[in-house]
């Protein structure tokens, strides 16, 4: 029998899905909060019990009123604490968007105010620098069908991710 009272005591971490979703012409969709500055992968929150996949799906559904096609696991990006809210271990997923699908985006009005897609190249022009940095190395790991590991968007210097850089 485990012992709860320590299972307890044991410190948490918050977790977050987003989705990188690529049109055909390579560029990002980001989605703009109503509640804070910058754009954003669509995603959101880990629930509990909940695992980090259906979290992109359910996430995807309630901000984009769809469920893109989603290819696997491109990044694991630790968030240390900011502006007074825990770490967080994103984990990001790889995906597809067509044109028909991109036209059909309902946003929910109380929580997301536009979408947009834009060249990976722009999105730093858009997104805060956490966000921004994470994505030319999940850009990578998804062209190269592999998970990446960074710690707030940066790679940490693992041998086998320096030998990629």
């Amino acid at each position: 029998m485990p012992d709860l009272a320590y299972i307890a005591s044991l410190p948490r971490t918050r977790g977050a899905a987003a989705a990188l979703l690529l049109d055909d012409l390579g560029r990002v969709m980001l989605v703009k909060p109503t509640y804070k500055e910058g754009w954003y992968l669509p995603g959101g929150v880990i629930e509990e019990g909940e695992s980090p996949l259906t979290a992109c799906e359910r996430e995807c559904r309630e901000e984009l009123g769809l469920a893109p096609r989603l290819s696997g696991l491109v990044c694991v990006d630790w968030g240390p604490p900011r502006g007074g809210v825990d770490a967080v271990n994103v984990f990001v997923f790889a995906g597809r968007i067509t044109a028909a699908e991109i036209a059909a985006v309902r946003l929910p009005p109380d929580e997301l105010s536009d979408h947009m897609m834009v060249a990976p190249e722009k999105v730093a022009e858009f997104a805060p620098g956490h966000i921004a940095r994470r994505m030319e190395p999940a850009l990578r790991g998804m062209a190269e069908r592999r998970a990446v590991y960074l710690e707030d968007g940066r790679d940490p210097g693992l041998p086998d991710q320096a030998a990629a850089v």
